[in-house]
């Protein structure tokens, strides 16, 4: 097999190479489940290298080479078992002229659909619209655009979770005998059903496990823990497009207790830093994952070394965004308030309650954003008047 490098474990084993070297290796029908987030075709360049599937030469070769993989991915699948794959729309141009997206899940399930999978589900993880706005500087998103011509905005997309079913009988199944005991996401379970979590009587009157169940059936997760990630910020390099931001781990959770049995396998060819590896672990199960770049896959050795010291606290050493401040009164607002492309100045806009502080004021006639999931990753905006149009700068070429 030919890899740059390897870190095999007991409970997991994670490779710094090209997944289509990896996985003709697996024997057929040895994994039960795998979780990834496929490149999104044409919107991120993850790395220079040929094998990279986002370098691919257009949409076709890339839908083509991505082919491969899911066809192997059927291959080391137990027969019944399930693939969740981690999607968006994906935007055409950013012009703010009336941008189109590409249907990417709905490519994604005609190709797994006719490579012998069937389609079983499709969830929503709702995303915050100004964040989206701050983070992808999506033209379509400004308040501007509703202003001047309401059918050129666009939407914040919310991700999207495609699962599939390989087809077959499933000859281990997955049960849960005294229904789910753990739930991952940001609500409270009412505090009157603690007592039957674990129930191990009549499974009708768990009433725990079907408060879970019915947050996890739902077709829309908004209670998921949007900053609940790995840490990934040394991870980056200077290909990067300031892109990488991990599956959060409580979409990841679901799927691992829902769809696989304690001691299983779990796969992703796409291992980014480590996140499904991580979950896998961390839920008593065994992970494989691979990863072409090797910055990714170094932050993912540092992230696999906490997930095996399940004493200590996860929230101790996880990336955190900081809890927003508290709302402040509505300001009123100036005639000449706005920006070119729709932001307001600090002062004026009604939504910077949900953002935290920068380090430092930014300069006269300038506005500061940031990164979505990292408040260190401040960019400064001049606004209207100080600006003849929309500009965005690090905020370290301000210094």
């Amino acid at each position: 097999m030919a890899v740059l490098d390897q870190r095999i474990e007991s409970e997991y084993a994670i490779y710094n190479g090209d997944c289509m070297e990896v996985m003709p290796t697996l024997p057929d029908g040895s994994v039960h489940l795998s979780v990834y987030s496929p490149p999104f075709a044409g919107l991120y360049v993850y790395s220079s290298s040929e094998r990279d599937l986002s370098n691919a030469r257009d949409y076709g070769q890339f839908l083509e080479h991505y082919g491969y993989v899911v066809r192997e991915l059927h291959r080391v699948t137990m027969p019944g078992r399930m693939t969740a794959v981690h999607c968006m729309d994906v935007p055409e141009s950013n012009t703010g002229k009336g941008d189109a997206l590409r249907d990417f899940p709905g490519d994604i399930i005609r190709l797994h659909r006719d490579l012998g999978w069937d389609y079983a589900a499709r969830y929503h993880v709702w995303k915050e619209p100004l964040t989206v706005r701050n983070r992808t500087m999506t033209k379509g998103l400004a308040h501007k655009t509703i202003v001047d011509d309401a059918t050129r905005c666009s939407v914040a997309s919310a991700d999207y979770l495609l699962v599939f079913r390989k087809r077959g009988d499933n000859p281990v199944p997955v049960a849960h005998p005294v229904g789910l005991t753990e739930y991952a996401g940001e609500r409270v379970p009412p505090a009157e059903l603690l007592k039957y979590r674990g129930w191990t009587g009549n499974q009708i009157e768990n009433r725990y496990s079907h408060w879970v169940w019915r947050q996890y059936a739902s077709a829309f997760w908004d209670d998921v823990r949007l900053d609940r990630v790995l840490p990934f910020r040394e991870a980056r390099d200077e290909e990067d497009e300031k892109h990488v931001h991990p599956l959060q781990l409580d979409v990841i959770d679901r799927m691992v207790c829902l769809w696989s049995n304690p001691g299983e396998t779990i796969l992703t060819p796409f291992m980014g830093v480590g996140s499904e590896v991580y979950s896998a672990v961390r839920g008593g199960r065994r992970g494989i994952g691979v990863e072409l770049k090797r910055s990714y896959y170094l932050q993912a050795i540092r992230n696999m070394e906490h997930a095996v010291h399940r004493d200590v606290d996860e929230a101790s050493w996880l990336e955190q965004v900081p809890d927003e401040p508290e709302p402040e009164a509505p300001r009123e607002r100036r005639p000449d308030a706005g920006t070119a492309d729709g932001l307001a100045s600090p002062d004026d806009d009604p939504m910077r309650m949900t953002r935290p502080e920068p380090k430092r004021r930014p300069p006269e006639g300038w506005v500061a954003l940031y990164e979505e999931g990292d408040p260190r990753a401040w960019y400064y905006a001049r606004y209207a008047g100080a600006a003849p149009g929309p500009c965005r700068t690090p905020a370290d070429a301000l210094d």
